[in-house]
């Protein structure tokens, strides 16, 4: 059982007893168990099932040395783990990063204390009838989210804006250098630890398992997954090369499969020890995956497959809290994938005569945004709006929700 497993668990246990997210940081450490800290036997051959219950119950000794008063409850700012009788590990729990940091460096084994409603977790107590209208302006704060394709486009604007919006943000990126670049950028804005740049190759599923496995030592789990890498290359069926077809097909329809496998396995074990937790994954498809797109089977078939995807993990996840949906954007005219002057789809469709008649680019764009009764394209944040609307709405899983400006309608 690897330290990530044992870190979801954790962060799950954290959860549950104060129904808020929470950050645990991962450390080696073979010495002894620091004053006060929580301390957790596993066995070699213990399950997730098993290590749970270790956890749940380590919990129940570690709290009758450590009672808070009424109306509050203490939980451990650090656990440590050994395994057969050897220490291996420590876990340094906060509400956000900067927090779980700092007592990390300065080994501050303190008790966390939660005030609670009505003596017992709020997270149990929240109304079925009446919205909290704090939770609606708050729907991310401090979850912890990962964007694939984050570095740049569109991805960019969802990290730059689920950042602001209070969440941690991995920035997941096959170019590493530019996910680290915006990370500092966002952190900088933020005036806190709010992001950080991961390397990945969504087509690859070494690299995908590695990501998570990094994503689990530096914050103990997520809560929101947005797979958004994806590409697009554009030709006839007549034409297209069929290694042109298989690379997007890899990214856009594989790379969802593998992305979801592995962010399953962690939202899954965190259930284990957060029974009413729910968590997400969201796929940024598009217009093209309702209603196809003339020379660009490609790029179209993918994002079909992956709406195909969608509802079926939909059905299979849901039982561990899992909600998986869509949102399928119109078409962002003012975006890099776009107006790129070498490889951007105003210059492909103009070269291989997708438009008819079109002479320009401005040619191009004109007839793209006629088809909108909205007369723009897509941006960020109309994105954006969707992304915060799924995360909320907790009775829906399995939707493609269209973002196109009225392009493609409900129906």
């Amino acid at each position: 059982m690897n330290n990530g497993i044992i870190a979801a668990l954790i962060r799950g246990l954290s959860i549950n007893l104060t129904g808020k997210p929470q950050i645990v940081i991962y450390e080696k450490w073979e010495k002894d168990a620091p004053n006060i800290a929580m301390k957790v036997e596993i066995k070699l051959n213990d399950s997730e099932e098993a290590a749970a219950d270790v956890i749940r119950n380590s919990y129940e000794i570690w709290k009758k040395g450590n009672l808070a008063e009424n109306g509050k409850i203490a939980f451990p700012s650090c656990v440590s783990l050994s395994t057969n009788g050897k220490n291996e590990a420590l876990y340094w729990i906060g509400d956000d990063f900067d927090s779980a940091q700092k007592r990390r460096a300065e080994k501050d084994t303190s008790p966390l204390i939660e005030i609670l409603e009505g003596g017992s977790s709020s997270y149990n107590k929240v109304s079925d009838k009446v919205i909290n209208t704090a939770e609606r302006a708050n729907v991310v704060k401090n979850k912890i989210a990962l964007v694939t394709g984050g570095a740049q486009g569109i991805g960019e604007e969802i990290a730059r804006n689920l950042a602001a919006a209070g969440a941690f943000v991995f920035i997941a990126d096959i170019n590493l250098e530019g996910a680290e670049k915006l990370a500092k950028q966002i952190n900088e804005i933020e005036k806190r630890t709010a992001a950080a740049g991961i390397e990945v190759n969504v087509s690859n599923e070494e690299s995908v398992e590695a990501m998570f496995d990094t994503v689990t030592e530096i914050t103990g789990g997520i809560d929101l997954c947005v797979s958004n890498a994806g590409v697009l290359r554009a030709g006839s069926v007549l034409e297209q090369e069929l290694s042109e077809f298989k690379y997007v097909t890899d990214i856009n329809y594989t790379g969802f499969f593998v992305i979801c496998k592995y962010a399953g396995r962690i939202l899954r074990t965190q259930r284990l020890t957060a029974h009413l937790w729910k968590t997400d994954i969201i796929q940024i498809n598009s217009k093209s995956g309702l209603e196809g797109s003339n020379k660009n089977g490609a790029y179209a078939g993918s994002k079909f497959g992956g709406l195909g995807l969608v509802a079926s993990f939909a059905m299979e996840l849901i039982e561990y809290g899992i909600k998986v949906n869509a949102v399928c954007p119109g078409n962002f005219l003012d975006s890099p994938l776009w107006s790129d002057p070498e490889n951007g789809l105003f210059v492909q469709y103009l070269r291989n005569g997708k438009v008819p008649g079109a002479k320009t680019i401005a040619d191009i764009r004109a007839f793209y945004e006629s088809k909108v009764p909205m007369k723009r394209g897509c941006a960020g944040k109309d994105v954006m709006r969707a992304i915060f609307y799924i995360v909320e709405q907790e009775y829906e899983t399995g939707q493609a929700v269209p973002v196109t400006g009225g392009q493609v309608m409900l129906r």
